[in-house]
C-alpha cells in the first residue's frame, strides 16, 4: 500500500509521458483528453466544497488502494486549509499517456490547472486521471503547489 506521499509523486512526476496505444489499439486520445477532464472538474468541484469523504469515495481504485479515507480527509483538509478558498482555474494543460512511472500501463490524462489563490496568489494543481475499468474516468492523483 502507497502513502498519500506516492499518490502526490505520481502525480507530480506524470509529465513525463509516452503516447503509445492500449494493446496495440487505437485510441481517440482527444475523447479520453475530454472526458478525463469533466471527471477531474467533478472532482475537483467536490474538494473545493471540503467534502474529502466523498471525493474518495468517487475517486479511482488505485487512489483508494493506496490512501485511506481517513488519511485522504486529513492530508487533504490540510493541504487545503493551508490555501485558503481557490478561485478560477484556467482551461487545464492536457496530456493523454499509457505509461506514467509507478502505475501499470493503462490509460491515463495528466491534467494543469493554474488556479488562483488569492490576491496576486496562483497555485498549480496537477489532477491525474486514469480509466478506472466499467467505472470511466477516475482521479488518481491530485498535487497542489504554489506557483
Amino acid at each position: 500500500m502507497r502513502s498519500w506521499q506516492g499518490i502526490t509523486l505520481v502525480a507530480g512526476v506524470a509529465l513525463i509521458v509516452r503516447t503509445t496505444p492500449v494493446a496495440g489499439q487505437a485510441v481517440d486520445t482527444a475523447g479520453a483528453i475530454q472526458a478525463a477532464t469533466a471527471a477531474a472538474e467533478g472532482w475537483l468541484r467536490v474538494v473545493d466544497q471540503k467534502d474529502y469523504a466523498a471525493s474518495w469515495d468517487s475517486a479511482a481504485s488505485a487512489f483508494k488502494g493506496a490512501v485511506t479515507r481517513d488519511k485522504w480527509e486529513q492530508a487533504a483538509g490540510q493541504a487545503r486549509g493551508a490555501l485558503g478558498q481557490l478561485g478560477a482555474r484556467e482551461k487545464p494543460a492536457a496530456q493523454y499517456a499509457t505509461q506514467l512511472p509507478n502505475v501499470p500501463a493503462g490509460q491515463y490524462v495528466v491534467l494543469q490547472y493554474r488556479t488562483a489563490a488569492g490576491p496576486g496568489r496562483t497555485v498549480v494543481e496537477t489532477v491525474t486521471t486514469m480509466l478506472d475499468g466499467g467505472r470511466g474516468w477516475r482521479v488518481l492523483g491530485y498535487f497542489v503547489r504554489p506557483q
